[in-house]
């Protein structure tokens, strides 16, 4: 189950969503030859990514940064695009274009400082836009509740796309995020639960200023958790593989 596309049409062109992708993307292809390269990789990694152990030791900040931009694999990268398209251009659209890309780091190093704060001694690389993309998805929630999310659900040969809220969507991540960071082993490699887990928070908490000066709570009442402006609409919201009844 993950999401697909929301019902939230953006009112001006995302620049910043399409810089910030077009550079996460060019970067990976820049090395992606050398995936199989162990020697290359563990160079880049040890340059580039972020190393709780590292910034315990008072070094390697720049990681905080650079990390956001380095993927581990082509799922990976793809599935961090996926998520920045569907919410990244709501929120640059709220926020504006150079306000939307500070928020967007901020989060990114908020994320990481909040892997550091819980896997102080791993020595194993973060890399991966997905914290900072937290963060946006955080503000998101925060901003429409109630929009619509498309998710695309697929059991072995079924599968349908169904339409939910996205604080459905959004609440439920989260509580993933923050169950796998509970039983992450932290001298492990795989997802940095924590590092989801605080850009969300990082971004909700930074978006509450903009939620605020639309007039909060009476915002929401206005909107009904809505966007403000029509949704989008799709001719296909459902499979077209003919269902079998069973003999």
């Amino acid at each position: 189950m993950f999401p697909i596309r929301d019902h939230n049409p953006s009112g001006r062109t995302p620049y910043v969503t399409y810089a910030l992708m077009i550079a996460n993307v060019g970067i990976f292809l820049s090395y992606a030859m050398y995936l199989t390269d162990d020697t290359v990789i563990y160079d880049i990694y040890n340059s580039y990514a972020l190393i709780p152990a590292r910034i315990g030791a008072g070094g390697g900040f720049e990681g905080l940064i650079t990390s956001q931009f380095l993927h581990a694999g082509w799922m990976h990268l793809a599935g961090n695009m996926l998520f920045l398209y569907i919410y990244g251009d709501n929120i640059e659209d709220e926020m504006g274009h150079v306000p939307y890309l500070v928020f967007y780091l901020v989060c990114g190093i908020a994320a990481g400082l909040t892997q550091v704060a819980f896997e102080p001694s791993s020595r194993v690389p973060m890399v991966g836009a997905s914290g900072a993309i937290a963060g946006v998805m955080g503000g998101y929630l925060l901003l429409y509740p109630k929009a619509k999310v498309d998710i695309l659900i697929i059991f072995v040969v079924f599968f349908r796309i169904f339409p939910i809220p996205a604080w459905i969507m959004l609440a439920l991540w989260f509580g993933l995020q923050f169950l796998g960071g509970i039983g992450a082993d932290p001298n492990q490699g795989g997802t940095a639960y924590w590092a989801h887990a605080g850009g969300f928070v990082a971004g909700l908490l930074l978006t509450v200023p903009f939620w605020l000066r639309r007039g909060g709570f009476a915002f929401w009442r206005r909107t009904e958790g809505h966007p403000p402006h029509p949704p989008a609409s799709y001719d296909a919201l459902e499979s077209r593989i003919p269902r079998i009844k069973r003999r």
